[in-house]
């Protein structure tokens, strides 16, 4: 394995490199330091061919103007906060409401946006890029001073690796995760792909996406995927969470109890043979399957985002956790480390 390395663009008068980790058998991620972003995953076929299977852009330029989270890591807090408010040691704290009364993957300028610092590694078990930053205390309105590490590394095996790190020096939350659009297939409907959810239970929503609060039994429903099943199937259906017809933007509370010996989730495209494992330490994870992508957007070599053109599968803290005490919590103290690890394992199926 080999990685690499391109000057991609310059933001705000710093040079941004562009890291491409090379496997021997011709997949290729790419990684670059605005937004800790995942430009390109080129993975092959069933008969070797090459496609890319995530959704990106050409240019540094169009990821610095994105709105839509494509490749980024998404923090300090991925998903939804009720009004921005969280409540810590009895102090009010408000966030930046990106989102009409709603704090949306860590506001108007979060970690998507932010240079990190780069730096390429090679190991025993692959290669990859560990990328730091420095949260200031009040950005965005979230308090302490938080140091924050990523490590992408690629392995042999063809597994992406994200491991995720920090520490504060005040009491804050955290939540991370990586906004990748998958599409196994290299472009069009995602409806045709399988997928499986090792998660008996979603947090229901209200009309604002935001948490009621509660567990739903993902039984006798449209989000029982315990059962590899094609998305199109589960979309046809209708439920009180969903209507006939809609995609998916729901948080699964996980049944892998954060053992990354467990799946949590696997994506089969049957065309082409591609597979998607999803291993996780974390407790939920957001299915969106790309339900407000409208065909208005292009990416890569002018290709149009249509609904349903992709998924996502965000490893996370349940949305809007700190104002629901029964959710695993997302608070992080001086002297704690936040520290988890996803892993999407790519490969092919006769």
């Amino acid at each position: 394995m080999r990685i690499d390395t391109e000057y991609f663009g310059t933001v705000n008068g710093t040079d941004i490199d562009r890291y491409h980790l090379c496997h021997d058998n011709g997949s290729v991620v790419s990684i670059t330091g605005f937004g800790a972003l995942i430009t390109s995953v080129q993975i092959p076929d069933r008969d070797g061919k090459l496609a890319d299977v995530v959704l990106g852009y050409d240019t540094l330029n169009e990821y610095v103007h994105d709105k839509i989270f494509i490749g980024s890591l998404v923090g300090r807090y991925a998903n939804r906060i009720r009004e921005g408010k969280i409540l810590i040691d009895g102090i009010p704290h408000q966030l930046t409401c990106n989102r009409p009364g709603i704090h949306l993957h860590g506001g108007e300028t979060g970690f998507n946006k932010k240079i990190w610092k780069a730096e390429p590694f090679w190991e025993e078990s692959g290669c990859g890029v560990e990328l730091s930053l420095l949260s200031p205390d009040g950005d965005e309105g979230f308090p302490g001073n938080l140091t924050v590490s990523l490590r992408y590394l690629f392995t042999p095996d063809s597994e992406l690796v994200i491991h995720y790190r920090a520490e504060t020096d005040k009491p804050t939350i955290v939540n991370l995760t990586q906004h990748s659009y998958f599409n196994l297939s290299g472009g069009g409907p995602i409806t045709d792909h399988h997928l499986y959810i090792n998660g008996s239970h979603i947090t229901p929503v209200g009309p604002d996406l935001l948490p009621t609060g509660e567990l739903m039994a993902v039984d006798g429903t449209p989000f029982d995927f315990r059962n590899s099943r094609p998305i199109f199937a589960a979309m046809t259906e209708a439920d009180t969470q969903k209507p006939k017809g809609d995609g998916f933007d729901h948080n699964y509370a996980l049944d892998t109890a954060g053992d990354l010996d467990k799946v949590a989730a696997l994506v089969f495209e049957p065309a082409s043979g591609r597979t998607m494992e999803v291993r996780t330490t974390k407790p939920g994870m957001q299915l969106y399957t790309g339900n407000y992508l409208n065909g208005t957007l292009r990416g890569r070599a002018g290709q149009v985002f249509d609904q349903h053109g992709a998924l996502c599968l965000e490893t996370q803290y349940y949305p809007d956790s700190p104002n629901h005490p029964s959710f695993p919590s997302p608070f992080l103290l001086p002297g704690q480390t936040y520290e988890h690890t996803t892993v999407y394992r790519f490969g092919v199926k006769g």
